[in-house]
């Protein structure tokens, strides 16, 4: 039995090593990519997520799944640096509950104001 939880363990740590690694290299391609979109300053949550390339919530994601709770300061200072000062809060929301790192929500969010054009 404890052999079980030691390969848990270590398999959940190789996923958060390749996530930190897959979400570190997505902020490095997307970083001047992002910056060149042109978001209103008064765009709330929703508009916000439509403008936003699918990579970069995907990278929101990949970062929550590494870091756990670290995530949310991490994330909070990626979207104020690229400019998408909207999506900050509910990334520190979704980084600061525990055990929700393995749900995409950002990803889901983004899905969401692309098929039902949330306002």
């Amino acid at each position: 039995m404890d052999i079980d939880i030691l390969a848990m363990l270590r398999l959940y740590l190789i996923l958060m090593g390749i996530s930190l690694v897959i979400a570190l290299l997505l902020l490095l391609w997307l970083y001047r990519r992002v910056r060149r979109i042109h978001i209103p300053p008064d765009a709330g949550f929703w508009e916000t997520l439509r403008l936003t390339p699918f990579l970069v919530v995907v990278m929101i994601d990949l970062l929550d799944l590494a870091l756990d709770i670290l995530a949310a300061p991490v994330a909070w200072v990626i979207l104020d640096r690229l400019g998408l000062k909207a999506l900050r809060g509910v990334s520190a929301i979704e980084a600061a509950v525990p055990f929700t790192q393995a749900a995409p929500t950002m990803t889901l969010c983004w899905i969401a104001a692309r098929l039902f054009d949330l306002q």
